[in-house]
């Protein structure tokens, strides 16, 4: 299959390095010659090479009990294309502090057994499917604005199964691993897998379609949130569940985490977007109780850790900038869209919806914050942000909370400078990040944000130490990240900061 289209750079933020996008997207003799390498083996082709299904790759190329030939496959696009050509060069595309990523990518590159493409020939040598692209929610109001005011927009979604339908073998297992709206996997895949095998003169009674969604958790345990853990998985219909089953027993150590099955993809769809709804809510329940510490003089993190100490109130949430990634921001509002229409009933999820609304404004109340509690106006004042990914300890800049903080802080005329130990692109805002915080410590600011809570900033007495000895400064924690001994040595020179700590 050969498609035309606008030379363009994919440019890795990685490595820096630009790549420019063939205008013949016509891959099959790589591809061909990858399987010829692998002559015997069954084909898993994963479906979207982001930070999930490139690591889905990984773990299936390195799988338990038996050898898969792993083709990846993704779109020929600016942000996509450096991706493919990065696992086929010997870089991995994600930076992550999870050391079993680079060995099991070396492991792969000596077995020769994982492949990057962006042609769909791939689909058609698959006996196995999983796709993990991403499945967006549009929301086109403000954080000021009514949290019903999104839009879910599944013809990327559609457009991607088609791929798989026109050219995929007629008894192909299709695995979703995609967070989806409930009911998709039934409603819609399914019937779009089915139409195109009638259109090709294909049977569709052989076909296998099953849900299983990941709980991947970018950081140190990367790999491990993928193979050592628990998993939910159902079919679209008895053999679909039973190809799902046998396929996750070979690359998920079942043994100590047992496998959950349920009774039919819609229920597996629900328990992704629940669990993690559930999450949202539980982090926008924090919001009010940290402003209400606040206003009250009251160290909110103290209130917390007293309360954990009861075994049923442990998860109980802390504080912080925002809440960030992939999920969270949008799986509340991908249940609610789906009951509305993919069910027919008309009924909101009115609580998820509002958790998603408060946490999109939790970076305006930390920028409120800041204003309220600096002497003087921002303006012109040079800001040092510490970290600018969703999550500590990881590369991942998706929804990051530090977007809206920093858009807030550029609207106020503030000259910031950014720092991340794992971040080196920020592909949204197209900046550069620095890693050599010793190197800009030194070249004055009149505030430091700590706004991730990465391991560099936590406990690190040398940082302290520097930061004691830097001119008089506005030292602000949205993370919860100082310890009380690190406040009062900061104190003594600076003003110190952080959000839900009422009594500084």
């Amino acid at each position: 299959m050969t498609t035309d289209i606008i030379k363009n750079i994919s440019k890795s933020p990685v490595t820096g390095k630009e790549y420019e996008i063939p205008l013949s997207l016509n891959d099959k003799k790589g591809i061909d010659d990858f399987l010829a390498l692998n002559s015997g083996k069954k084909v898993v082709v994963v479906q979207g090479l982001g930070f999930v299904g490139s690591v889905m790759g990984l773990v299936v190329a390195n799988a338990l009990t038996e050898e898969y030939a792993v083709i990846g496959i993704d779109l020929p696009t600016p942000q996509s294309y450096w991706k493919i050509r990065s696992i086929n060069e010997g870089v991995f595309p994600v930076i992550a502090s999870d050391p079993k990523i680079e060995q099991y990518y070396q492991s792969a590159l000596r077995k020769k057994n994982y492949y990057a493409t962006y042609d769909n020939y791939a689909y058609s040598k698959a006996d196995v499917i999983v796709v993990d692209i991403n499945l967006d929610v549009q929301k086109k109001s403000d954080a000021n604005k009514d949290p019903e005011d999104y839009h879910v927009d599944l013809m990327p979604f559609k457009k991607a199964i088609e791929a798989i339908g026109n050219n995929c073998k007629e008894d192909v297992l299709v695995l979703v691993e995609t967070t989806v709206p409930p009911g998709t996997s039934q409603k819609i895949v399914r019937p779009i897998l089915e139409e195109c095998l009638q259109k090709r003169g294909l049977s569709t009674d052989k076909l296998k379609v099953g849900h299983s969604y990941e709980r991947v958790m970018p950081g140190p345990k990367y790999i491990d949130s993928i193979q050592n853990f628990y998993r939910v998985f159902a079919g679209t219909d008895d053999k679909s569940a039973d190809a799902v089953e046998k396929f996750l027993r070979t690359v998920i150590k079942t043994d100590e985490y047992p496998l959950t099955r349920l009774g039919n993809t819609n229920a597996t769809e629900m328990a992704k977007v629940l669990e993690n709804s559930f999450r949202a809510m539980n982090i926008a329940f924090m919001v009010e109780w940290s402003r209400f510490a606040e206003e009250a003089a009251v160290d909110i993190y103290e209130v917390v850790n007293a309360i954990r100490m009861r075994p049923t109130h442990k998860n109980i949430m802390l504080p912080g900038l925002g809440v960030g990634g992939y999920c969270l921001t949008k799986d509340p509002l991908l249940a609610s869209w789906a009951r509305m229409n993919l069910f027919g009933s008309g009924e909101k999820l009115g609580q998820s919806e509002k958790g998603v609304h408060i946490n999109d404004k939790m970076p305006l109340y930390a920028f409120e914050y800041l204003q309220s509690q600096y002497n003087g106006p921002l303006e012109g004042k040079k800001i040092l942000l510490l970290g600018v990914s969703y999550l500590n300890d990881v590369g991942d800049t998706r929804y990051t909370p530090v977007e809206g903080f920093y858009d807030q802080l550029e609207i106020e005329g503030c000259d910031i400078t950014l720092h991340d130990p794992h971040v080196k692109y920020w592909e949204e805002k197209d900046i550069w990040v620095s890693q050599n915080l010793d190197e800009l410590l030194d070249n004055g600011y009149d505030i430091v944000v700590i706004t991730t809570g990465h391991k560099d900033y936590r406990n690190n007495e040398s940082l302290i130490n520097k930061i004691v000895n830097l001119p008089a400064l506005f030292f602000y924690d949205t993370i919860g990240v100082l310890t009380n001994e690190e406040i009062q040595k900061l104190s003594k020179k600076h003003t110190v900061k952080v959000i839900g700590r009422g009594d500084l």
